[in-house]
Order: structure tokens, then sequence, then C-alpha cells
């Protein structure tokens, strides 16, 4: 398996997807007979980046020891439809009762790596990364920005507590972006502080205050050229500059060539299309 560290919340976030399936009991999987002992498959029915192994151990395991997965695939790898992902086998109850909790992750893990290494590759060979955002499902953001890093992404702030991200409404409220970025540094010293910015003046008064990186927000293209020359002329830069906001398929390449650090998108995490997988069963008579 590759070398991806899971969130520490993995335990719990599995806990709690199998308690909101499971609940009392699976009552269902309670007609199949005790001791009858089963085998499953996983395959992708479309081409895709695998990940969620870490979930869908973490599954079987808090629903039946007994239960084993072997994978024959690495988590990362780009797999082809009709590949077989893992092989599952143990008491048919636990598997029936795993199964949707298990293909769950899975699919919507590999969903998210499957776009974002969609979005790594179109800038393969420039010194530019790819940005996740706060835009995650509710409860899963650590599982989400896994997957982000899993297929070749980068992890923005995580949240709130481990990033200072000035913006339009915090920068009314503080008077100006040198106010703001004064107030932040003494507030949390230790803490990067981000500037978002909508206009070259805005992105040099950002530079005369001392911020650690500023957010491009729906630069044009010539714009991102201009602040990227600015950014590297200014007497206290260069700082880190991400461009954000009408980012696509089409014109990410053009964006990343102006010499920006990072392209940060939000629908590698918010526009979320679970990947087609399939759990097919065989029980012993």
């Amino acid at each position: 398996m590759s070398n991806f560290n899971p969130p520490p919340d993995l335990v719990d976030q599995v806990a709690r997807a199998l308690a909101e399936d499971v609940g009392s009991g699976d009552v269902t999987a309670a007609l199949v007979p005790a001791g009858r002992q089963g085998r499953a498959t996983v395959i992708t029915r479309e081409a895709a980046v695998l990940c969620g192994r870490p979930w869908v151990d973490e599954v079987f395991r808090q629903v039946d020891p007994a239960v084993q997965v072997s994978w024959d695939a690495d988590e990362g790898a780009s797999v082809e439809p009709g590949q077989r992902l893992c092989r599952i086998a143990g008491p048919a109850r636990s598997l029936l009762t795993g199964e949707r909790t298990a293909l769950n992750f899975l699919q919507t893990l590999s969903g998210t790596a499957t776009a974002t290494r969609r979005y790594v590759q179109l800038v393969a060979g420039l010194p530019c990364r790819i940005l996740d955002t706060r835009k995650t499902l509710p409860g899963l953001r650590r599982a989400q920005k896994y997957a982000v890093r899993c297929a070749g992404g980068s992890n923005h702030r995580m949240g709130l507590y481990d990033g200072i991200l000035v913006k339009e409404n915090h920068i009314m409220a503080a008077g100006s972006i040198a106010a703001a970025v004064s107030a932040a540094r003494a507030a949390r010293a230790s803490v990067p502080v981000e500037v978002e910015v909508e206009t070259i003046d805005e992105l040099r008064q950002a530079l005369d205050a001392g911020a650690d990186m500023a957010l491009l927000d729906e630069f044009s293209l010539d714009d991102l050229r201009a602040a990227v020359a600015m950014n590297r002329s200014h007497p206290r830069g260069p700082m880190k500059l991400e461009a954000s906001g009408n980012v696509t398929f089409e014109t990410l390449r053009g964006i990343a060539e102006t010499g920006v650090d990072f392209v940060s998108i939000g629908s590698l995490t918010k526009h979320v299309r679970a990947v087609d997988l399939s759990m097919r069963f065989e029980f012993d008579a």
C-alpha cells in the first residue's frame, strides 16, 4: 500500500457512518443464517483513482473483525473499468451489513481523488500546485483532503484555526488591508496570513502590509501576469500567489502558466461525483 497517512478521526468517521446506517441492528441481514460464510469482490465500472482503502478496512473491522479484506490495487493508483479492487471474505451477515457504508466511503473519496488527478495532470511540468478549499462535505473534510493528497494535490488550510485568510468582509470590518494584516499578526503571530485581493492595487497593499500570501480572486490572465511581475519586484516580496475563480479544465493550464504558485479549486471537494463501483457476492451453501 502506498504511504499515505489517513486522518486521525478516521475511526470516528466510520463509527458515525455505521451508526446512521445500522442503528440498533441490520434487520435484513438477520434473515441470513448466522453461520453462513461469503465472499465478495469490488470492481470499478469506470476509470478512476482509487482512494478510501483505510475506510473500507475500518468499516469491516468495526462490523466484524472476522472479515478479511485483500486489496488488488494501491491507494492513489489509477484503475480501469472492470478492474478488481479488492476481495472480501467472512460471515455473510457482516459482509452485507458493511457493504453500503464501505462503498459510500470508497466511491466518494475515489471521486474526489479522480477529479483532483485530472487537474494535477493539466499542470504537469509547471511549478504550480493544485489546492483544495474548505468547500467540503460536512464531517468529511479530513477525508476529502486526504483524497486530494492521494491524487497529487495539496491542502490549503484545514479550517479556520490553522491559517488566516483575510477576505473582503474582514477588510471592511478592520478598515483596511494593512489594519487587517496587523490585527492578524497581533492575534496569531505563528499562523500564516493570506489576503484575498480583487485588484492589482489591493495586491500592492497586501505586499506593503507584509502578508505571507495573496489570493488573486477572478483575475484575468493579463492581471495575473501583472500580479506575478509586481510580486517579484516588490521590496517586501515575493510572497506566494494563489489564483482562484473561474477555474475549469479548459482554463487551468493558461492560469498556471502565468507564474502563480497555486491554483485553488473548490469543485474538487464540493462538486463530488462518486465513482461507479460494484460489490459482487458469493455465498456458501
